[in-house]
């Protein structure tokens, strides 16, 4: 007796199939480590290149934002003077499921502020969906959640 399988697993099966690996993992982590390299310089050309026209980012403490306010940040602060502390950011267990054009980017950012002798480091879960339109990756929505300090020594 031949087994017929539903639509519905058929279709499971084929996503399943297809997030088990990402064919542009590999430019879609070289991406993430340039964005990240940037943004610890506030450089706009990195950002601008990054983000999507139609980004919704979701920041961490729950604000709601999309591409031109954070072009605005990023254009409006100032540079940072010598004595000032300065940020650097890396990421870390990075975790990419692509669907074709589609990619979901998840990892552990970590900020790593130095003031002088002294360093800080705060760590958050940030998740990143990516569309590939005319050939490049974008991120069109972000979600940044602040792992709490009493946390980040486990790493979750």
């Amino acid at each position: 007796m031949k087994r017929i399988l539903s639509p519905i697993v058929l279709l499971m099966l084929a996503f399943g199939v297809s997030a088990q690996t990402a064919p542009d993992a590999a430019e879609l982590t070289k991406l993430l480590k340039e964005f990240l390299d940037g943004a610890s310089r506030n450089d706009a050309q990195v950002h601008d290149r990054f983000w999507a026209d139609d980004l919704i980012y979701t920041s961490s403490s729950g604000r709601r934002i999309g591409k031109p306010d954070i072009m605005r940040d990023v254009h409006s602060a100032r540079p940072a003077k010598p004595a000032e502390s300065t940020t650097t950011y890396t990421a870390e267990e990075i975790r990419i499921q692509q669907y074709d054009n589609t990619a979901i980017v998840a990892f552990r950012l970590v900020g790593t502020t130095k003031k002088g002798e002294k360093s800080e480091t705060a760590n958050y879960l940030n998740t990143g969906t990516f569309l590939k339109r005319n050939g490049k990756w974008q991120a069109v929505s972000w979600q940044a959640t602040r792992i709490p300090p009493a946390e980040e020594g486990s790493k979750k």
